[in-house]
């Protein structure tokens, strides 16, 4: 499907109603189970968009009315915008932002992030489905061992608290999804 036709039903129609409400631009910096499924072609299922930023930020409110959970698009399409409170993106995420469903809308213009950034956003949370999302990411070819743990030092890790919990939480992620580099590196330490 060319990318300007935009994403299925019943995405597809709460995007476009969506879009009707609104009177000026608005970026929706998209994460989790949408991003995973409609920019990286991970199978899952989900009835959110998780938002981890919306520009410009004064309209937050009223896209949660709009289009959150228990508005009017939410209860006519069952899915519905979810803006997200645990989760820290890498610093300079932005500059990483990859167009989803460009020029499908008049107002709206969806931003997926990056595969990297994606799955360190589900570090803090860390859930059963959001290690599962990092696990179908690595094994789809999405996710670099080393640009994820590098970023994570040098982008992340500086703006959490807790660090020596995610570095625990990164090292048991870097050996569910690739075991076999991990055990190496295991072998290799004293």
């Amino acid at each position: 499907m060319p990318q300007n036709e935009g994403p299925p039903e019943p995405w597809r129609s709460f995007f476009d109603e969506l879009d009707e409400m609104l009177r000026e631009p608005v970026e929706l910096h998209c994460c989790g189970g949408f991003i995973v499924i409609h920019s990286y072609g991970v199978a899952r299922t989900t009835n959110d968009v998780d938002l981890i930023g919306l520009l410009p930020n004064p309209l937050r409110q009223t896209l949660s009315e709009l289009g959150g959970m228990g508005s009017a698009l939410h209860e006519k399409h069952k899915v519905y915008l979810d803006p997200v409170t645990v989760a820290t993106p890498p610093d300079g995420y932005e500059s990483r932002l990859k167009p989803l469903f460009p020029g499908a809308w008049r107002f709206l213009r969806l931003y997926a992030l990056e595969a990297h950034d994606l799955a360190l956003t589900k570090l803090e949370r860390n859930y059963e489905r959001d290690r599962e999302d990092v696990q179908r990411l690595a094994r789809a070819g999405h996710l670099d061992r080393e640009v994820l743990r590098r970023r994570y030092y040098e982008e992340l890790r500086p703006y959490l608290s807790r660090e020596t919990w995610h570095d625990q939480t990164l090292q048991l992620w870097l050996e569910s999804c690739w075991p076999d580099t991990s055990q190496s590196e295991n072998q290799e330490q004293p």
